[in-house]
Protein backbone atom coordinates (compact mmCIF):
# COMPACT_ATOMS: atom_id res chain seq x y z
CA UNK A 1 0.00 0.00 0.00
CA UNK A 2 1.21 3.53 -1.03
CA UNK A 3 0.49 6.17 1.02
CA UNK A 4 0.52 9.99 -0.96
CA UNK A 5 0.97 12.53 1.42
CA UNK A 6 -1.17 15.54 0.66
CA UNK A 7 0.06 18.91 0.36
CA UNK A 8 -1.09 21.15 2.76
CA UNK A 9 -1.08 24.63 2.26
CA UNK A 10 -0.54 27.35 5.40
CA UNK A 11 -3.20 28.58 6.64
CA UNK A 12 -4.41 31.98 5.51
CA UNK A 13 -3.72 33.61 8.58
CA UNK A 14 -0.21 32.38 8.69
CA UNK A 15 0.75 33.68 5.10
CA UNK A 16 3.63 36.00 5.67
CA UNK A 17 3.12 38.80 3.75
CA UNK A 18 6.28 41.49 2.38
CA UNK A 19 6.47 44.64 4.02
CA UNK A 20 5.19 47.24 1.65
CA UNK A 21 7.69 49.20 -0.54
CA UNK A 22 8.42 52.43 0.34
CA UNK A 23 6.19 54.04 -2.97
CA UNK A 24 3.72 52.41 -2.33
CA UNK A 25 3.50 53.68 1.53
CA UNK A 26 4.50 57.56 -0.12
CA UNK A 27 1.94 57.29 -2.83
CA UNK A 28 -0.72 55.31 -1.21
CA UNK A 29 -0.11 57.99 2.19
CA UNK A 30 1.29 61.46 0.80
CA UNK A 31 -2.18 63.48 -0.02
CA UNK A 32 -3.89 62.23 3.03
CA UNK A 33 -0.54 63.24 5.35
CA UNK A 34 -0.44 66.66 3.63
CA UNK A 35 -4.50 67.09 3.99
CA UNK A 36 -4.18 66.14 8.09
CA UNK A 37 -1.58 68.57 8.77
CA UNK A 38 -2.54 71.39 6.45
CA UNK A 39 -5.90 71.46 8.80
CA UNK A 40 -3.16 71.60 11.73
CA UNK A 41 -1.07 74.26 10.39
CA UNK A 42 -3.44 76.26 8.09
CA UNK A 43 -0.60 76.31 5.39
CA UNK A 44 -0.15 73.81 2.34
CA UNK A 45 3.18 74.62 2.14
CA UNK A 46 4.24 73.78 5.60
CA UNK A 47 2.24 70.93 5.72
CA UNK A 48 3.51 69.33 2.58
CA UNK A 49 7.36 70.47 4.05
CA UNK A 50 6.43 68.54 7.08
CA UNK A 51 5.05 65.22 5.33
CA UNK A 52 7.68 65.57 3.21
CA UNK A 53 10.15 65.26 5.88
CA UNK A 54 8.37 62.53 7.92
CA UNK A 55 8.87 60.85 4.50
CA UNK A 56 12.69 61.14 3.90
CA UNK A 57 12.78 59.93 7.78
CA UNK A 58 11.11 56.98 7.32
CA UNK A 59 13.18 56.56 4.20
CA UNK A 60 16.42 56.57 6.04
CA UNK A 61 14.95 53.94 8.76
CA UNK A 62 12.73 51.98 5.74
CA UNK A 63 14.29 48.71 6.78
CA UNK A 64 12.84 48.70 10.50
CA UNK A 65 9.68 50.55 9.55
CA UNK A 66 8.59 48.72 6.78
CA UNK A 67 8.08 45.95 8.92
CA UNK A 68 5.85 47.80 11.61
CA UNK A 69 2.46 46.75 12.35
CA UNK A 70 1.72 50.38 10.63
CA UNK A 71 4.58 52.30 9.14
CA UNK A 72 1.82 55.06 8.00
CA UNK A 73 1.33 55.45 11.85
CA UNK A 74 4.88 55.94 12.79
CA UNK A 75 5.22 58.29 9.43
CA UNK A 76 2.11 60.18 10.90
CA UNK A 77 3.29 60.51 14.34
CA UNK A 78 6.64 61.75 13.01
CA UNK A 79 4.86 64.61 10.74
CA UNK A 80 2.92 65.69 13.95
CA UNK A 81 5.89 65.89 15.92
CA UNK A 82 7.57 68.00 13.51
CA UNK A 83 4.79 70.29 12.63
CA UNK A 84 4.20 70.73 16.56
CA UNK A 85 8.10 71.59 16.72
CA UNK A 86 7.79 74.34 14.25
CA UNK A 87 4.80 75.65 15.60
CA UNK A 88 6.09 76.08 18.83
CA UNK A 89 9.44 77.56 17.64
CA UNK A 90 7.61 79.96 15.44
CA UNK A 91 5.25 80.55 18.66
CA UNK A 92 8.52 81.55 20.31
CA UNK A 93 10.14 83.65 17.44
CA UNK A 94 7.51 85.81 17.27
CA UNK A 95 7.26 86.35 20.99
CA UNK A 96 10.72 87.48 20.73
CA UNK A 97 9.74 89.72 17.96
CA UNK A 98 7.18 91.30 19.92
CA UNK A 99 9.02 92.03 23.01
CA UNK A 100 11.76 93.96 20.89
CA UNK A 101 11.61 97.74 20.35
CA UNK A 102 10.18 98.95 17.44
CA UNK A 103 12.77 101.43 15.92
CA UNK A 104 11.56 103.54 12.78
CA UNK A 105 13.97 103.71 10.58
CA UNK A 106 13.35 107.43 8.60
CA UNK A 107 15.13 107.62 5.34
CA UNK A 108 15.15 111.07 4.08
CA UNK A 109 13.94 111.50 0.46
CA UNK A 110 15.81 112.78 -2.29
CA UNK A 111 17.48 116.57 -1.71
CA UNK A 112 16.66 119.34 -4.01
CA UNK A 113 20.08 118.64 -5.95
CA UNK A 114 19.56 115.06 -6.46
CA UNK A 115 15.81 115.39 -7.56
CA UNK A 116 17.07 118.53 -10.07
CA UNK A 117 20.03 115.75 -11.62
CA UNK A 118 17.62 112.76 -12.08
CA UNK A 119 15.51 115.50 -14.42
CA UNK A 120 17.87 117.37 -15.75
CA UNK A 121 19.39 113.53 -17.00
CA UNK A 122 16.14 112.70 -18.08
CA UNK A 123 15.65 115.42 -20.30
CA UNK A 124 19.20 114.17 -22.14
CA UNK A 125 19.31 112.10 -25.43
CA UNK A 126 19.34 108.16 -24.75
CA UNK A 127 23.25 107.56 -25.59
CA UNK A 128 24.41 111.16 -23.75
CA UNK A 129 22.37 109.61 -20.93
CA UNK A 130 23.91 106.42 -20.71
CA UNK A 131 27.33 107.57 -21.71
CA UNK A 132 27.27 110.07 -18.31
CA UNK A 133 25.80 107.49 -15.78
CA UNK A 134 27.95 104.67 -17.10
CA UNK A 135 31.30 106.60 -17.13
CA UNK A 136 30.55 108.86 -13.53
CA UNK A 137 28.28 106.97 -11.84
CA UNK A 138 29.64 103.68 -12.87
CA UNK A 139 32.84 104.70 -12.87
CA UNK A 140 33.86 102.80 -16.40
CA UNK A 141 36.31 104.10 -18.64
CA UNK A 142 35.47 105.75 -21.84
CA UNK A 143 36.82 102.62 -23.39
CA UNK A 144 34.91 100.56 -21.67
CA UNK A 145 32.20 102.79 -22.32
CA UNK A 146 32.62 102.56 -26.13
CA UNK A 147 33.07 98.85 -26.21
CA UNK A 148 29.66 98.27 -24.11
CA UNK A 149 27.58 100.41 -26.48
CA UNK A 150 29.61 99.05 -29.63
CA UNK A 151 30.81 102.96 -30.88
CA UNK A 152 34.08 104.69 -31.16
CA UNK A 153 36.23 105.93 -27.84
CA UNK A 154 35.94 109.39 -29.81
CA UNK A 155 31.94 108.92 -30.01
CA UNK A 156 32.08 108.34 -26.54
CA UNK A 157 33.86 111.34 -25.70
CA UNK A 158 31.79 113.31 -28.14
CA UNK A 159 28.40 112.03 -25.71
CA UNK A 160 30.13 112.93 -22.86
CA UNK A 161 31.05 116.37 -23.94
CA UNK A 162 27.60 117.18 -25.32
CA UNK A 163 25.83 115.54 -22.22
CA UNK A 164 27.56 117.76 -19.85
CA UNK A 165 27.27 120.45 -21.51
CA UNK A 166 23.35 120.30 -21.51
CA UNK A 167 23.65 119.49 -17.67
CA UNK A 168 25.06 122.37 -16.91
CA UNK A 169 22.69 124.48 -19.02
CA UNK A 170 19.60 122.38 -17.45
CA UNK A 171 21.27 123.15 -13.97
CA UNK A 172 22.03 126.95 -14.70
CA UNK A 173 25.90 125.72 -13.90
CA UNK A 174 29.28 126.66 -16.15
CA UNK A 175 30.87 123.48 -17.55
CA UNK A 176 34.47 123.67 -15.24
CA UNK A 177 35.84 120.70 -17.09
CA UNK A 178 37.61 122.55 -20.00
CA UNK A 179 38.96 119.54 -21.77
CA UNK A 180 38.76 115.34 -21.74
CA UNK A 181 36.39 113.53 -20.13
Amino acid sequence: MTVIAEHRSEPPSAVHHDPPTFDEVYAAHYADLTVQLYAYFGDRQEAQDVVQEAFCRALARWRKVSRYDDPVAWIRRVAWNLAVSRWRRTKTALGFLRRQPVLELHADGPGPDRVALIAALAELPDNHRRALVLHYLADMPVAEVAHREGVAEGTVKSWLHRGRTAMAARLNLTEATGGQP
